[in-house]
């Protein structure tokens, strides 16, 4: 099966997350995508993340019925902070009848450079980059690196959590499933 992983700290889960996710399903011979939640993500201040099993919880809500994606905490169980040539490594072994492409944004394609294992990363799995404003994908020479046309929105996580902090509505940025767990939990105020 060709499967499409979508890593990240989904701090929280948001629409634009789900329209790339369904987009990339609806243009591509992905099969399904792996929405992969990671614990701790090297690059980012852990100050602000939400526990992980919360966020797992938000991001499957998110997901609901839709049976072409699937919430996987397949990175809780590995050392953290969670790398992306780790998890690589891991799935592969796990799932040896799937083909494992990367779906990334332009911003985060930027700094694959930096990555642990990058070069590896990049020589080994496909990746299907979709646009970021202001970030312009650059395609190293050899890779399999596809860029997609899909919608370009101006919406973050940082975005959500900082209208939760200041008591602001985050209706239509987030699915109503997950805005009503944020609000009953009390999250990110």
């Amino acid at each position: 099966m060709k499967v499409g992983l979508y890593f990240g700290s989904f701090n929280p889960i948001h629409t634009g997350h789900l329209i790339i996710a369904s987009h990339v399903l609806n243009t591509t011979g992905l099969e399904k995508i792996w929405m992969i939640v990671s614990p701790r993500n090297p690059f980012k201040n852990s100050n602000t993340l939400l526990n992980e099993y919360d966020r797992m919880q938000l991001v499957q809500l998110a997901i609901g019925e839709d049976l072409r994606m699937r919430a996987s905490d397949i990175e809780f169980s590995l050392p953290k902070p969670s790398y992306t040539s780790i998890t690589l490594a891991h799935l592969s072994e796990k799932y040896p009848e799937h083909q494992f492409t990367i779906i990334m944004g332009g911003d985060s394609f930027q700094n694959l450079h930096k990555w642990k294992n990058a070069e590896s990363i990049i020589r080994n799995y496909p990746i299907y980059v979709y646009p970021r404003p202001g970030f312009d994908v650059k395609v190293p020479e050899g890779a399999d690196i596809t860029l997609i046309d899909a919608p370009l929105l101006e919406l973050s996580a940082t975005q959500v959590r900082e209208l939760v902090h200041q008591g602001k509505s985050i209706r239509y940025m987030v699915p109503d499933a997950v805005m009503l767990e944020i609000e009953k939990n009390g999250y990110y105020k």
